[in-house]
């Protein structure tokens, strides 16, 4: 269900405009700056995972996409509370990543409880579909890191088989990984989501991956461009009409 519009919802972002990067490709290339690192959450929600990570780590600089704007804001507003100063929020649609971020410029990427998208017609917009991973093997620097945490035992199924695929190595995964014995060794940041599940005595699945060798996949990577191509012509097409 999608999130009704919040009151005020344009002076509540004019409000905590410092934490919005309303031109994203103008940074490309250029965010890390001074910060050791850059990681990368797609669909940070209301933002608890990514400020707390950005408390935790003041020598990172943290950037997270969310599709809809009255979500957004509520990050926005959470980091602005908190008083960090090394997390960004980018209110666009994670298929066009790569026009944001340089080849290898993302040090590590977190899906923290995506959208399932349980029909099987539906899964090509799961974050971990073919539709995105040539796009993160792109970003993200050689080998890089990516991690998830969901409840949806069937999305984490489907994204472990896409890991194999891919030729990913997988570090660690789970299960139920608040049970695990080197839960304690992980900087988990609980979401939003994540306690929520938790209270209800649902498991979460992890998986840390290392991605592969960005030539081992370039013809993935050329063909998904192709598509997101294409979709921009057509948009484009569609809104001269």
């Amino acid at each position: 269900m999608r999130p009704r519009n919040k009151k005020n919802l344009e002076k509540r972002l004019d409000a905590c405009s410092k934490y919005l990067v309303n031109d994203p490709a103008a940074k490309k290339g250029a965010w890390k700056g001074s910060y050791k690192s850059l990681r990368l959450e797609i669909g940070c929600g209301k933002g608890g995972f990514i400020t707390g990570m950005a408390v935790n780590n003041p020598d990172v600089l943290y950037v997270g996409i969310e599709l809809v704007r009255s979500v957004i804001v509520t990050a926005a507003e959470k980091a602005a509370a908190s008083g960090v100063e090394n997390v960004l929020f980018v209110n666009a649609n994670a298929l066009f990543i790569s026009d944001y971020f340089e080849e290898g410029e993302v040090d590590e990427l977190y899906l923290n409880f995506s959208d399932p998208w349980p029909r099987d017609r539906y899964h090509k917009n799961r974050l971990t579909s073919d539709t995105f991973m040539p796009l993160y093997v792109k970003i993200l620097k050689d080998r890089g890191c990516l991690i998830q945490k969901t409840d949806n035992r069937d999305l984490f199924d489907f994204s472990l088989e896409i890991y194999k695929n891919y030729g990913c190595e997988i570090l660690r995964s789970s299960y139920d990984l608040h049970n695990e014995p080197w839960y304690g060794e992980l900087a988990n940041v609980v979401t939003e989501y994540e306690d929520r599940f938790l209270s209800l005595g649902v498991p979460i699945n992890y998986a840390a991956v290392r991605m592969p060798d960005r030539l081992s996949v370039a013809d993935r990577i050329a063909a998904c461009e192709e598509n997101i191509a294409k979709r921009k012509a057509f948009q484009s097409k569609a809104k001269a009409e």
